[in-house]
């Protein structure tokens, strides 16, 4: 599972549990991934959407500028578990080879 996978698993996760603002979004996993660009999350954002994952949609408004939020489809849910199955996979043979 490479790093693209390993995102796409965290934004799907966090999507589940409500919807969220992109900048929240991106937040959360600059705190786990740090050396991760806003440009990739975005592009991984975006293609979650294209591919039916995800969809975004204008929340209200306060007093600053208008905020997209992403919801989770029935599509994402799907590839989530997808993702979630061969996460576990990757675990477990590692550690039938004793790394940690």
């Amino acid at each position: 599972m490479l790093k693209k996978d390993l995102i796409e698993l965290c934004l799907l996760h966090l999507l589940v549990q409500e919807d969220q603002y992109g900048y929240d979004l991106l937040r959360r996993l600059q705190g786990a991934f740090p050396d991760t660009q806003e440009s990739a999350v975005y592009a991984i954002l975006r293609g979650l959407c294209h591919e039916g994952c995800s969809e975004q949609y204008v929340g209200t408004t306060s007093n600053g500028p208008i905020r997209k939020y992403y919801r989770i489809t029935a599509a994402g849910r799907a590839k989530y578990d997808e993702l979630q199955k061969q996460w576990h996979t990757l675990l477990d043979a590692l550690s039938n080879l004793g790394v940690q």
